[in-house]
């Protein structure tokens, strides 16, 4: 054989055997996605069930430990939901369902004004009257106002108020039945996603696009650092229940247990193992320098001392912002486009 031919024969296989790798990576990565967010689906499925049964039962027999299991149940299923949120294709686009879970941001306050409309009319509050009353009423953060909002529960209307357990546990419902059906969805939607070559960019945008947020929009705006440079707790998510920073760790945790297995077997795959353990070793660290996940944003933004906590946490969900969005990116070869997060 020619020299030629052989180096060519050579360099041909080469080619095929690096594809082949490729591709078994990238069917290996969608494999572990998507069983990793049917795992969380599912959790969330589950919390948001057990949140419906416990509204139910407190407004049957409202006792103060009847209310701390709802405000607990609440959180509980508002986590799972944290830890999935970075899921922006698939099921979960089908009828607004993300916006349905969460309205966010609201810089209107819409999600009160919505509410006090709810709790002043006499129409009966039936599971139609919230499937069309619109997003703002129909997910975690009405129920949030309805059991923490100082206003609201300072006045005579405060739950256990007849009216307000109506809206409550038609809510509660609402989002049970769409988080079963999300979760459904998406075993339903496994072959199309195993099979379905975007997918792998689509999923590890979505990552990036959540590390983003959080890094912009759930850090950075609140503290001051973007927009007119003054410190707001109100623009987080979960301002109203002190667990705007629990959101912000479950989200974090989400990714990196649904999320970074499937990107490190992609990077590993492509000889880029010191990257891929770069981004793990960043997520611990994100993880185990987290500041007091239970003390309410609006603590540490009001005291210097305590907003070095803040600071520190931003650094490093900037520095695994960056690992990820540019140079985990760049070795994949995934262009980032425009998304929600870029304005409004």
């Amino acid at each position: 054989m020619h020299p030629i031919t052989r180096l060519f024969c050579a360099s041909a296989l080469v080619t095929c055997s690096t594809i082949v790798v490729a591709n078994a990576a990238d069917t290996g990565a969608r494999t572990q996605w998507h069983q990793a967010i049917q795992s969380g689906y599912e959790s969330l499925a589950t919390d948001a069930a057990e949140l419906a049964t416990v509204a139910t039962g407190y407004c049957n027999e409202p006792t103060p430990e009847s209310r701390e299991r709802l405000q607990s149940a609440w959180l509980d299923a508002f986590l799972a939901w944290q830890r999935v949120r970075y899921v922006n294709f698939g099921p979960v686009e089908n009828s607004n369902l993300s916006w349905q879970f969460q309205f966010w941001p609201d810089p209107k306050n819409l999600v009160a004004r919505k509410a006090s409309y709810l709790l002043g009319t006499d129409e009966p509050v039936t599971d139609e009257v919230i499937e069309q009353s619109g997003v703002a009423v129909q997910g975690f953060p009405m129920v949030e106002y309805l059991l923490f909002d100082e206003q609201l529960n300072g006045s005579e209307n405060a739950l256990p108020a007849t009216r307000n357990c109506e809206v409550l546990t038609a809510v509660t419902r609402h989002m049970s039945s769409n988080s079963r059906t999300l979760a459904d969805n998406w075993t339903a939607f496994k072959p199309h996603y195993l099979e379905t070559a975007q997918y792998r960019d689509a999923t590890i945008k979505a990552g990036m696009t959540a590390l983003e947020i959080l890094e912009e929009r759930r850090l950075a705006q609140p503290m001051g650092l973007r927009g007119n440079g003054k410190r707001n707790p109100y623009i987080t998510d979960a301002w109203r229940s002190g667990n705007s920073l629990m959101g912000v760790e479950a989200t974090i945790v989400g990714l990196q247990q649904q999320f970074l297995p499937g990107l490190a077997t992609l990077l590993e795959a492509g000889g880029n193992l010191a990257l891929a353990e770069r981004i793990r070793h960043q997520f611990a660290s994100v993880t185990e320098n987290f500041p007091q996940a239970h003390v309410p944003v609006t603590n540490l933004l009001g005291d210097d001392s305590q907003f070095r906590l803040l600071q520190n946490l931003y650094v490093d969900v900037s520095q695994l912002t960056t690992l990820v969005n540019d140079e985990a990116a760049v070795a994949l070869g995934v262009v980032r486009g425009f998304n929600s997060s870029d304005g409004d």
